[in-house]
């Protein structure tokens, strides 16, 4: 698998260098995508290794010490306070987040195409992982619930849809003109919600750790697919409006 790894990034790299120079208009594309590809194979390389390790049962004993380590901190306080906080995970709290997301977008920024792309990564990502709780089957852990859970365990929805949405927050932070302190801040706030996120799953005695573990990596790898994607969409409108620049110009030469 290693060797399919660095033969893939091996002709990335080699394309790149033959088709793209820092002239080039379409270089920062170019560079995004190719980082986000990079992000994007990796990841489903560590989803798969994953995987394998949680249906062979091989992973059980790392999830055995990081539940009973974490869970070993309960107390009554912090019991309501990661409540609080895999709340912040659920449909309700993303409907809130996006609504305030997508206020901004469109009064401040004037951008609906981030709103749709907001969209899109979250939604999409909920139905990603539905579609993988089912394919792997994989039961809760037995320990005490302090929260109500009705599906299957493996990955662990909060943390995918955590790691899509915030995630991808992050790279619209990294995207959007602003000051750098409050650029580092959103990021790091963000980042903070996917971990804490996680971390309850396992403390509420809901996940096991490497639930919470593939939840973050699929949720990357469809942080990194979107990015691909959109990017790819905006590097096909530049080209086409510089077509038609190139042949409204050859037009009015010939009149």
């Amino acid at each position: 698998m290693i060797k399919g790894i660095k033969d893939y990034l091996n002709d990335f790299v080699e394309f790149f260098r033959k088709h793209v120079s820092r002239e080039h208009p379409d270089y920062a594309l170019y560079v995004l995508i190719f980082f986000a590809f990079v992000v994007f194979i990796l990841g489903t390389n560590f989803f798969v290794e994953l995987t394998e390790q949680v249906q062979g049962e091989t992973i059980d004993s790392f999830d055995n010490r990081v539940t009973d380590y974490v869970t070993s901190f309960r107390t009554p306080g912090l019991n309501g306070f990661f409540q609080f906080v895999t709340d912040l995970g659920d449909v309700y709290a993303y409907l809130v987040a996006t609504t305030l997301a997508a206020m901004f977008f469109f009064f401040k920024l004037k951008n609906k195409k981030f709103i749709f792309q907001l969209l899109g990564v979250l939604i999409l990502s909920a139905l990603a992982n539905i579609a993988l709780k089912r394919a792997f089957d994989r039961a809760r852990p037995t320990i005490e619930h302090l929260v109500v859970v009705e599906t299957l365990s493996y990955p662990s929805g909060h943390a995918m849809s955590a790691m899509a949405f915030y995630g991808f927050l992050i790279y619209l932070v990294f995207k959007i003109k602003m000051y750098q302190w409050l650029r580092i801040f959103l990021a790091l706030l963000f980042a903070a919600l996917i971990f804490a996120i996680g971390l309850s799953r396992i403390y509420l005695g809901v996940h096991f750790p490497s639930d919470v573990l593939g939840g973050f990596i699929a949720g990357l790898i469809w942080v990194a697919f979107c990015v691909v994607l959109f990017n790819i969409i905006d590097l096909l409108r530049q080209r086409r409006i510089r077509y038609s620049s190139v042949k409204e110009e050859e037009e009015n030469l010939e009149e």
